[in-house]
């Protein structure tokens, strides 16, 4: 049987994969010839991340697909309800790229409470001509440790990221429709451990309570934050956005930016995500990475492992 990993798999899936007796094919297709290429090769599986859609259409025009896998959580890019009523499996890995995500989460937090993305664009230019008037300007940083962390959706990545804030001393509370709340357990390196039960509270008392939030939940019909949010919001509040763009208005977040309602915006997804808007991209108060949240070698290395197990179960 043939695997076609459109957007890549690790060399430890291929592995996986291979042991089992399939052919794993790694050629990246265009978006547009990816039923064909499935139909002229007898692809039985086909794999995505992020950049391939596989819509009704490719699944109407390929009868012979037996399973669509995502290398990762969110599973808008498939559309998995109408995959499954013509008999396809959809399989994804939720709980292999949390701890990147999260670890990134924190990246971003540590940039902006310290100007880290912004000083490293302008040390390069002015770091040996104007030393001290850089030291001024990044010189009024703040600390993580005793404030409190808003996480808008607390499923596993969420947990994750709690799990981070905890271990730094932050408070942490979160919101979420589905999970009314969790039990948080934080390990250690000898193997001690300590546990929290979080409870889950309404939006409105999250944005007003929090200094800084961070945003974990699948792709919104609406905005999750918008002006009427970031009105009620503390001033200066910090936000971070690696779950999906468009449940940020990021005109919105400019302005608050721009008014200092908002101190600083970590993204790593965006509105119009793979060309996100010059104002977003240029803004001084922005950390940015280019959608990368499970882009570890660790994480991929578990993505890939656990795309390999499902598969080779349910085909065996």
């Amino acid at each position: 049987m043939k695997v076609l990993a459109n957007d890549g798999i690790s060399k430890s899936g291929i592995l996986a994969l291979e042991k089992g007796g399939f052919e794993v094919i790694t050629t990246k297709v265009a978006q547009e010839q990816v039923a064909n290429f499935v139909n002229e090769n007898n692809v039985d599986v086909v794999l995505v991340r992020s950049a391939t859609k596989v819509r009704k259409d490719i699944i109407d025009a390929c009868p012979g697909l037996k399973i669509i896998g995502r290398g990762g959580v969110g599973m808008d890019n498939i559309d998995v309800d109408y995959a499954k009523s013509k008999g396809i499996h959809v399989i994804n890995t939720p709980a292999s790229s949390s701890e990147s995500v999260a670890e990134l989460v924190f990246g971003h937090l540590f940039n902006g409470v310290r100007f880290l993305h912004d000083s490293n664009r302008n040390m390069p230019l002015e770091g040996d001509t104007n030393f001290d008037g850089l030291k001024k300007a990044y010189a009024n940083g703040t600390e993580l440790r005793g404030k409190t962390l808003g996480i808008v959706g607390i499923g596993r990545i969420g947990q994750a990221t709690a799990k981070m804030a905890l271990g730094l001393g932050m408070k942490v509370i979160a919101a979420d429709s589905f999970i009314p709340k969790v039990d948080v357990k934080v390990e250690f390196f000898d193997g001690q451990s300590i546990t929290t039960t979080i409870v889950s509270q309404s939006l409105e008392s999250l944005f007003k309570e929090a200094d800084f939030i961070t945003l974990h939940v699948p792709a919104q019909d609406g905005y999750i934050i918008g002006e009427k949010e970031l009105a009620i919001m503390k001033d200066g509040v910090g936000i971070v956005n690696c779950a999906r763009g468009g449940v940020i208005d990021e005109v919105a977040l400019v302005k608050a930016l721009d008014s200092g309602k908002v101190s600083f915006a970590g993204l790593d997804v965006f509105e119009s995500e793979p060309k996100p808007e010059m104002a977003i991209l240029m803004h001084t108060k922005i950390s940015l990475t280019p959608h990368i949240g499970a882009a570890t070698g660790e994480a991929q290395d578990r993505i890939g492992t656990e795309l390999a197990q499902q598969i080779i179960t349910l085909l065996s």
